[in-house]
């Protein structure tokens, strides 16, 4: 008999399914959809969340709040590098581990019962938007609405409205970068921020952190560039082939050129580098002290420096100028000055590569002068600080001092470079030779320090963070580094402030840069510590680009061997030159492959210099009466 048409479909079908019917039957997965940890033993609570902005962003935002909290201040830091990697340090039911490492602060985090807050900056890790670094504020060089101090100003409003355990008191810290964003913050201020804390900040890239230093760019920083602007997620990483930075720069030749080869001309912040060699509008619209000065000043401020910081050694010095005039009653800007490498002081302090402090100096600080200052403005009915306006550790002697004011009572007194390799504090006499000299040779720059050059890193044994502190001996060998010592000191000499340097110069050449080092000569023999002797260790120390003279944001060839004068001024120092010891300045044409070659041939933009660029000059330092050379010591009076 036919089968119906619809019977034979059916059985058609049913063969076909049998035919595709799964080889294995089914084996359930044993992942669950989503897990959902047991937390109950946690001595903490962490949530995780999405904070919108007012233009629609959410900002990824990690809390922790410690179990039983109330009425507990918040302690927010915003970050360009993973929060949460930042908040994830170890696989612990307690608070203190899993902030540890990032958090080296977490004595004064987890024992003062603050709410911690992370949140990763728009464009960054688990944040919508788009990154920018540095974000400019809203304006000129930023056509949207948004910032971060609007960011910061929205971030604040949700917490103090969505996290009921909070007392609805906010305080913000970070370092480096993390340390900007605490300045930028203070832009319209949302009422809940009591307290700002920025350590070693990024303030003004172009005058002395972390992109140049007086015109000359710091060229080892491309790699950090790269990483961090290639991709969201810092997945794409740098690479060399070389082990020694050195030659790696050297090969290159320009610092344009090793960028053009690693495919960075596609990252929007080098190509604004490029176009901006010059102090120009679009880096003193950044300069965040610039932005401060023209705010009014509304929320306690404390600003941590470190004396040896090799990243961002000019940000908090040029912020406490710039708003301290409108501190009338000396009780809202705060200033620490530490004997540390950027960022030691939440780490352990008691040494810095061969200086040894005999205690632990960052947890000195942390103890006795962060603690009390964040509970003060933030815990309800907290007592006074009893903090200081100011905190300097004073080096050479090494203690502590307070004080009402930096840089205090100190006074601009010439130190003379005089013939014959001399230096102190009279004047050159009449009769004496006109200049010593050198030749500066871009084939063959002087290290920054001994070779091979480690790149910045803080990792796999990398001593980046030490290199300020360096013996200079090496350098002071060197027939292109000329060397100003003075006698064996009989008295001690302080000095409290910024050394100005005021170098008499001439070059063969079109173009130079002047490097000038103020070093204390430690004695050929020092009783205690044997391989102190003879050190020479840098207490100040910069660079200067010589085609920005007269004018920083335009550059002009310089009028070859002709004697003119060069006036920048050097980091802050606090510290004592001991009797015994000896005082040195060091002047050379090249800190490499720290920054950039200059070709000592004028070009107009040293980022494409060629190969025939790059020629040898001959370097004079003047010290006749007519054209002395000085740097100008800011003494304290014993």
């Amino acid at each position: 008999m036919k089968q119906p048409y619809s019977l034979a479909v059916a059985l058609v079908v049913t063969g076909i399914l049998r035919a595709q019917a799964p080889k294995y039957p089914n084996f359930p997965s044993e992942t669950p959809a989503k897990f959902q940890p047991s937390t109950n033993s946690f001595d903490y609570e962490k949530r995780d969340v999405m904070i919108p902005m007012r233009d629609g962003i959410k900002l990824h935002t990690i809390i922790l709040i410690p179990k039983g909290a109330s009425h507990a201040p918040i302690l927010l830091t915003r970050t360009p590098y993973n929060a949460k990697d930042l908040t994830s340090h170890a696989n612990s039911p307690h608070l203190g581990p899993i902030l540890q490492g990032y958090d080296n602060a977490v004595d004064v985090i987890v024992d003062g019962g603050y709410i911690r807050v992370v949140e990763d900056v728009r464009g960054k890790y688990g944040s919508e938007g788009d990154y920018v670094m540095n974000r400019p504020l809203s304006g000129p060089q930023n056509p949207t609405p948004v910032d971060h101090s609007t960011d910061t100003y929205d971030t604040i409003d949700w917490l103090v409205k969505n996290i009921p355990e909070s007392n609805g008191k906010v305080g913000i810290l970070g370092i480096s970068y993390d340390g900007f964003l605490p300045l930028m913050a203070l832009v319209n201020p949302h009422p809940a921020l009591k307290v700002s804390v920025p350590m070693n900040p990024m303030v003004d890239g172009w005058m002395g952190d972390d992109w140049f230093h007086n015109g000359a760019f710091r060229q080892q920083n491309i790699p950090y560039i790269y990483e961090q602007q290639a991709t969201r997620d810092n997945d794409a990483k740098w690479w060399s082939g070389q082990h020694d930075d050195y030659s790696l720069y050297m090969e290159a030749g320009s610092a344009g050129e090793l960028g053009q080869r690693h495919g960075m001309e596609q990252i929007g912040f080098w190509r604004k580098l490029l176009a901006h060699p010059g102090y120009d509008a679009w880096w003193k619209d950044q300069a965040v002290d610039k932005i401060l000065a023209a705010q009014p000043l509304k929320v306690p401020v404390m600003l941590v420096h470190s004396l040896w910081d090799q990243e961002d050694i000019y940000g908090a010095i040029a912020v406490y100028k710039a708003i301290k005039p409108k501190d009338t009653a000396n009780d809202k800007v705060f200033l620490v000055l530490g004997p540390w490498h950027h960022g030691q002081e939440i780490d352990e302090a008691s040494t810095l590569g061969a200086l040894k402090f005999h205690t632990d100096t960052a947890l000195y600080f942390r103890q006795n002068i962060l603690r009390p200052f964040l509970d003060h403005y933030l815990k309800d009915d907290a007592p006074p600080s009893g903090v200081a306006p100011v905190n300097a550790y004073e080096t050479g002697t090494n203690n502590w001092r307070k004080l009402q004011a930096w840089p205090g009572a100190s006074k601009p007194t010439p130190f003379y470079l005089t013939a014959g390799g001399k230096a102190g504090f009279t004047a050159p006499k009449a009769g004496d030779p006109a200049y010593d000299e050198y030749t500066s040779d871009p084939a063959k720059p002087v290290p920054f320090r001994a070779r091979p050059s480690q790149p910045v890193g803080y990792d796999n044994g990398l001593t980046w963070a030490q290199w300020l502190v360096d013996d200079q001996r090496e350098a002071s060998g060197r027939p292109d580094v000329q060397v100003f010592t003075s006698d064996v000191l009989k008295e001690p000499v302080k000095i409290s402030g910024q050394p100005v340097v005021n170098l008499t110069a001439s070059t063969s050449g079109t173009d130079s840069d002047w490097v000038v080092k103020v070093i204390d000569v430690y004695p050929e023999e020092v009783a205690g510590d044997p391989a102190m002797g003879g050190y020479q260790l840098m207490i100040s120390a910069d660079i200067f680009r010589g085609r920005y003279r007269e004018s920083l944001e335009t550059p002009k060839a310089i009028a070859a061997s002709q004697p003119l004068l060069y006036r920048f001024a050097l980091p802050t120092a606090n510290h004592v030159f001991l009797p015994g010891h000896r005082m040195m300045i060091q002047v050379q044409s090249s800190w490499f492959p720290l920054y950039d070659r200059n070709p000592q041939t004028f070009v107009q933009n040293i980022f494409w210099a060629k190969p025939e660029d790059y020629k040898k000059a001959t370097q004079r330092i003047y010290h006749e009466p007519a054209h002395a050379s000085f740097v100008e010591l800011p003494v304290v009076s014993r």
